[in-house]
């Protein structure tokens, strides 16, 4: 089974990238993120007519997730609800659609955009701090019931200096700061491996290049979309990569595809060696 993550950076703008990609390489799952359109303007026929599911929990010009699958969509969830119900401080947390998640083939698909934060000392990154945490709640909540789980998505943070093309000049900068990657490695609780560093462990893999400063052309980018899977879900694990083909087209996506490749749902036997 092939899942994906991908930041299409507006549906409707690429739509077309996105329908040739999924005829090309025959994805099974596929989490977009900020679609950037209100739920009645996605593009739902396209995907209906390549036989596949959808659940969305868009906006207006901003934010936006999807979640496209060939398999049934059960138990859909969007936005941390059950968390800002026992928070009332956290309210805010709901009006950006940032986060959908859904039960798919006996495995729970949670596909996030974590918000940038803009800069270190700003409001947007007391928002961010506020969001990761919010989401390590929403887990811990989770794992309670022994879930498998994918989590994956946009997370705007490179979790290593290898993860970043020149990472001297981004010491302690927003999507590189020890802050952020001690919030995200928290939330994941030991619980979620990043399935990419597994089978790629080298330096040189970026997920997302800038528009800016010719950062394509110049190979200048970072990793910031990222797989994470649970123990169970990571032994049936064959391979997982960037696929930077679709950056390269015309008008593109800042972002590239990743895409993990698994044997699942497992066999009974497996099941019972994870409880």
């Amino acid at each position: 089974m092939l899942v994906a993550t991908w930041n299409v950076n507006s549906i409707r703008s690429r739509i077309d990238h996105v329908k040739e990609w999924l005829m090309t390489n025959n994805v099974d799952i596929l989490c977009l993120q900020e679609t950037k359109t209100e739920d009645q303007f996605f593009p739902v026929e396209v995907f209906s007519k390549l036989g596949y599911n959808i659940c969305i929990s868009g906006q207006k010009s901003y934010n936006g997730v999807a979640i496209i699958s060939r398999f049934p969509i059960n138990d859909i969830e969007i936005g941390f609800d059950q968390v800002i119900k026992e928070s009332t401080n956290l309210s805010a947390l709901s009006d950006q659609k940032r986060i959908i998640s859904a039960e798919i083939n006996e495995l729970r698909i949670i596909n996030v955009y974590v918000p940038n934060g803009s800069s270190i000392n700003s409001d947007k990154f007391i928002y961010k701090q506020k969001w990761i945490e919010c989401l390590k709640t929403h887990l811990q909540k989770i794992h309670l019931d022994h879930t498998s789980i994918c989590l994956l998505g946009d997370f705007n943070i490179a979790p290593e200096d290898r993860d970043i093309h020149t990472p001297s000049k981004y010491i302690e900068s927003i999507m590189a700061s020890s802050t952020e990657r001690e919030l995200l490695k928290d939330a994941l609780g030991g619980k979620l491996e990043d399935v990419f560093r597994i089978f790629e462990p080298g330096e040189q893999n970026w997920s997302w290049w800038d528009y800016r400063h010719s950062a394509w052309e110049r190979d200048k980018g970072w990793r910031i979309d990222h797989i994470y899977l649970t123990e169970d879900v990571l032994r049936c694990a064959n391979s997982c990569w960037i696929d930077k083909e679709p950056r390269s087209r015309e008008k593109p996506s800042d972002h590239a595809p990743v895409v993990v490749d698994i044997n699942w749902p497992p066999s009974d036997i497996e099941n019972e060696f994870f409880f």
